[in-house]
């Protein structure tokens, strides 16, 4: 279960709740998208406040990109496909391809050159190169 601040995203705010057997067929379906791994906000209490800033940075895309949150029971294992291995972190996409991540807590701005440049860029193979299906 998430904390409530995380669960909001998801209630209020309509963000999809995904799987592994999910990520693909809904980074595919969105020109931009972003994952959103936070795993346990306990040890990770950053994920708290990506959680408050995510919807503020869609919002600053003018609702251009797509957010999802990773589910906690496939968690670890969609995070190493992507290699990054610091929490919260925000996976980012463009149809389909990969993009880069931004990890922790950043400074509004430091948020928004990051992202604008990731949307400028041209996708690339995800870092681990490993198929979510495989078992």
């Amino acid at each position: 279960m998430f904390p409530a601040l995380i669960q909001q995203l998801i209630d209020h705010n309509q963000y999809p709740l995904l799987s592994a057997d999910e990520v693909d067929g809904f980074i595919n379906q969105h020109h931009y998208s972003v994952l959103f791994f936070c795993n346990d906000a306990k040890l990770f209490p950053e994920s708290l406040d990506v959680a408050v800033i995510l919807p503020e940075l869609i919002s600053a895309f003018s609702n251009k990109i797509m957010p999802a949150i990773i589910s906690r029971d496939d968690e670890m294992k969609i995070q190493r496909h992507y290699g990054f291995t610091t929490w919260p972190s925000l996976v980012f996409f463009k149809d389909g391809g990969f993009l880069g991540t931004i990890s922790k807590v950043q400074d509004w701005d430091d948020y928004m050159h990051q992202i604008q440049k990731l949307m400028l860029s041209e996708p690339t193979s995800a870092p681990a190169n490993i198929e979510l299906t495989q078992n």
